[in-house]
C-alpha cells in the first residue's frame, strides 16, 4: 500500500509542484493550505509524512506542529526559508523530525521523503526481530512498544527521538560522528545538517537525562560525535 503524504503550504505552485512529483514517485497525496486544516488533516487523515510550512495562515506551521506533536509520531518534515535560521531550530525544537529550506529542489525533497520513510519501515522491522527490551540502570527501551520509561515513569518522545535511543542503546559504548548519525537513523547519505542532530539529542536529553548539569545515558565525545554509556552511573 502506497505510503500517504499530506503537503502543507499556502502557496498553490508550490503544493502543485510537490503534488505532481510526489504522485510520480507513486504515493498518494493530500493537500492543506492553512493551518488549522493542516492540523484537522493531520489528524483525521493518518497521513505516513507531512510536509509542513512554516508561514500559514490560520495558524503557523509551529503551531501545527506542536498540536499533532500531542497526537501522533507521524514524520513531519518543515518548509522553512533559507534565511530564517531560527525557524529552522524552532522547528526541531518543537517535535519536527526535520526541516528543508527554500527555494528546494524537488530531488532533495523527494530524497528526504524517501528516507523518513525508509526509517519508520526499518524501525519496525528492528523492533520486531532483535531483543525486544533493552535496560540501563533505571531507564527501561521497549523496542516492541516504542516506549521508554525511566523509574517506571513513561517518557513521552517522537519518533525520531525514540529512533535515535534505540540506535545509540543497540550500539553502547560505540561513537558515531553527527554524520554517521544523519546516515543511520535519518537516513540521509546526500542531504542533511549535522544541526538537526545537535538539536534531536539535546530534546531527548531533556527528556531522559535526570540531571542536565551530568548526562549519564547519551555521551559527548568531544570533537568526535555521541555514544550511549553500556553501564551509567547510579
Amino acid at each position: 500500500m502506497c505510503a500517504k503524504v499530506l503537503i502543507v503550504d499556502d502557496e498553490q505552485n508550490i503544493v502543485d509542484i510537490l503534488k505532481v512529483n510526489l504522485e510520480r514517485e507513486g504515493y498518494q497525496t493530500l493537500s492543506a493550505y492553512d493551518g488549522a486544516q493542516a492540523l484537522e488533516m493531520g489528524i483525521s487523515q493518518h497521513p505516513d509524512l507531512i510536509l509542513l510550512d512554516c508561514m500559514l495562515p490560520k495558524m503557523d506551521g509551529f503551531d501545527v506542529c506542536r498540536k499533532l506533536r500531542q497526537q501522533t509520531s507521524v514524520p513531519i518534515l518543515m518548509l522553512t526559508a533559507k534565511s530564517e535560521e531560527i525557524d529552522k531550530v524552532l522547528g526541531l525544537e518543537l517535535g519536527a523530525d526535520d526541516y528543508i529550506t527554500k527555494p528546494f529542489s524537488v530531488r532533495e525533497v523527494l530524497a528526504r521523503v524517501k528516507a523518513q520513510l525508509r526509517r519508520v519501515n526499518l524501525t519496525d522491522y528492528d523492533a520486531s526481530n532483535q531483543q525486544k527490551v533493552l535496560t540501563f540502570g533505571d531507564l527501561i527501551i521497549d523496542l516492541e512498544a516504542y516506549q521508554v520509561t525511566h523509574n517506571d515513569k513513561p517518557i513521552e518522545l517522537t519518533l525520531r527521538e525514540f529512533e535515535l535511543i534505540r540506535f545509540l542503546a543497540q550500539n553502547a559504548g560505540q561513537v558515531f560522528s553527527r554524520e554517521i548519525l544523519l546516515e543511520k537513523v535519518w537516513g540521509y547519505e546526500y542531504f542533511g545538517d549535522v544541526r538537526t542532530v545537535d538539536v534531536t539529542v539535546r530534546r531527548t536529553r531533556e527528556k531522559i537525562e535526570p540531571d542536565q548539569h551530568h548526562y549519564k545515558y547519551i555521551l559527548t565525545k568531544r570533537g568526535v560525535g555521541y555514544y550511549f554509556d553500556k553501564h551509567p552511573e547510579a
